[in-house]
């Protein structure tokens, strides 16, 4: 059986509750008690002192009647709320606070100084009461002799309705601020358990594959923010979701149109369809096929490698030197169309800090595009120019040039313009999509600039090396 957190946490606010009673019920009560009995007993001894004093002076070394203080004593005994009495050395009562009914009452087994050090005692003092009392004495002295003691009897009961007194103040405001301490948990309530619950229900949802559920939680707490992750989680995951399913469509597409050649060639080389002169014109368009397949997987390789991190292998080269190998590579199919390269480049040298394969792969992609979508008798125009600490790469074309609602969408994987289908035949459309990726992971950005019937220029940096 699982408990939810509301639930433990509401256990551990009563037992909290539970506890602090306990603690006041015995802790405090035993505290305030013992408080209260040593400060009563000091008062009482202080004031049996004082009485002792004025009495030792009455004799003047002379025992003497005190029978005249027992108004003076009843006046103290009403202020104290105890029972005053003087007794002589033997025990015997000469005085009393309640109006002589113990007087000349002796006291059984009467010894002042069994108390030890303390200054009181609590008992029925000799069952001298039918209750516990609490009990101080105090020795009416004069020329260096005891003639008597001052005695004080207060009731215990007395004592136990103050600490019930002292005890209901601390159970009422316990009790308030356990009553208080409840915003505790409403507040918990609100900003914790409430949230955490519409949290809860949201992952339910997206394991459910729900991903288009979004968390109504808007606080700016942790609690907003956990809930915005998982609703920023869900739309990339939905993003995700929906790449996977073009990525599948397109992947489909892309690898059935050459495999329904090769088939179609193949199975009319078997039934005879095609005669024996012309298989080496249909052969040549399979390995044709069979070479567009073999680009489109590598281009999906490619993709794939550079979605994990930390796989370039940067290197300090001259990019100018990479523009003229990479654009030399391009010599046959340039000859075809006749378009020539104007290489233009700020300084002799420009060293740069990247992968350099990385790089001729961009180079390659960019200028195989430009020589696709340029006119016969063309010229494409290669810059490198130093700014800063960055090295700009230009690859500018004069061809047909890219549609303006089309621009943004060059870079996502497997697209291809209307205006590219009729002349990009061997295309994988993975190309510009390789190409942002390998100039983000160096940390860097490129742009595109294109006019539809005019041309389109490509503009990327890289970090200028510092070991010059």
């Amino acid at each position: 059986m699982t408990h939810s957190l509301y639930s433990k946490f509401i256990l551990g606010y009563l037992v909290f509750g539970l506890l602090g009673f306990v603690f006041i019920a015995t802790f405090s009560s035993r505290m305030t008690r013992d408080y209260l009995i040593q400060s009563r007993a000091n008062t009482l001894y202080d004031e049996a002192c004082l009485i002792a004093s004025s009495y030792s002076t009455m004799y003047q070394g002379q025992p003497q009647d005190l029978s005249d203080a027992s108004p003076q004593l009843r006046a103290v005994a009403q202020f104290l709320g105890a029972e005053v009495m003087v007794v002589n050395r033997q025990g015997t009562i000469i005085v009393d606070s309640t109006g002589g009914s113990r007087v000349h009452t002796v006291i059984d087994n009467f010894d002042p100084t069994a108390i030890g050090n303390r200054s009181y005692s609590i008992g029925r003092y000799n069952s001298l009461f039918a209750e516990d009392v609490l009990s101080v004495s105090a020795p009416i002295t004069g020329n260096y002799n005891t003639y008597g003691y001052v005695l004080i009897h207060l009731p215990m009961s007395q004592v136990k309705d103050a600490q019930n007194g002292v005890l209901n103040i601390l159970y009422i405001t316990s009790f308030l601020i356990f009553v208080l301490s409840s915003i505790i948990l409403l507040v918990f309530t609100k900003t914790v358990y409430l949230p955490l619950r519409k949290i809860t229900v949201g992952a339910n949802e997206y394991a459910a594959g729900n991903l288009d559920y979004r968390i109504a939680v808007h606080t700016h707490d942790e609690m907003g923010y956990l809930a915005n992750t998982l609703n920023y989680m869900s739309d990339e995951l939905n993003k995700m979701e929906e790449y996977q399913k073009n990525f599948i469509a397109n992947v489909s597409h892309d690898f059935r149109s050459p495999l329904t050649s090769i088939k179609g060639y193949l199975e009319a080389i078997l039934d005879g369809t095609i005669p024996p002169e012309m298989y080496g014109k249909y052969l040549s368009r399979v390995i044709s096929e069979t070479e567009r397949l073999h680009k489109l997987t590598e281009s999906m390789l490619t993709l794939n490698s550079l979605d994990n991190r930390g796989y370039l292998s940067r290197s300090n080269f001259d990019i100018n030197r990479v523009i003229k190998d990479t654009a030399a590579s391009f010599e046959g199919t340039c000859d075809n169309k006749n378009i020539v390269f104007d290489l233009t480049f700020s300084d002799n040298i420009q060293m740069v800090y990247a992968d350099l394969g990385k790089i001729q792969q961009v180079l390659y992609n960019l200028i195989d595009n430009a020589i696709k979508f340029s006119h016969h008798n063309s010229t494409i125009y290669i810059q490198a120019s130093s700014r800063y600490e960055k090295i700009f790469i230009s690859v500018k074309d004069t061809g047909i040039g890219i549609p303006k609602d089309s621009l943004k969408k060059i870079w996502e994987r497997f697209y291809k313009t209307d205006l590219s289908r009729g002349k990009d035949k061997r295309g994988t459309g993975l190309g510009l999509s390789i190409v942002k990726e390998i100039i983000q992971a160096h940390g860097e950005n490129i742009d595109v600039v294109s006019t539809e019937g005019v041309g389109t220029e490509f503009i990327f940096s890289l970090p200028r090396s510092t070991n010059l």
